[in-house]
């Protein structure tokens, strides 16, 4: 199981991968901070970036905050890495 910790904008006019930000990454979404929208879209994004099941991804802590933790099972925290710095645009060391 990997751990993410993310800075999300939501409410923004296009969701994806921001880069890094701190020990963590930015990512913004389109959907709204309101009745849990913007966590379901956080949720789905990553899951289509990690190439894993929506299920597989989960919000552990920061529900209600921009700054999260998310764990994301069924991949190694270098998997993770790699798959967001890659949706970033950024160079990737294999």
């Amino acid at each position: 199981m990997a751990r993410i910790r993310l800075r999300v904008a939501p409410g923004a006019a296009q969701s994806g991968i921001v880069g890094r930000y701190g020990d963590g990454w930015k990512v913004r979404v389109a959907a709204p901070p309101e009745s849990g929208k913007a966590n379901e879209a956080l949720v789905g994004l990553l899951a289509q970036t990690l190439a894993v099941p929506r299920s597989a991804v989960a919000v552990a802590s920061g529900r209600a905050s921009r700054d999260k933790i998310v764990t994301v099972t069924g991949v190694d925290v270098s998997h993770t890495e790699a798959a967001l710095a890659r949706a970033a645009g950024e160079t990737v060391n294999a």
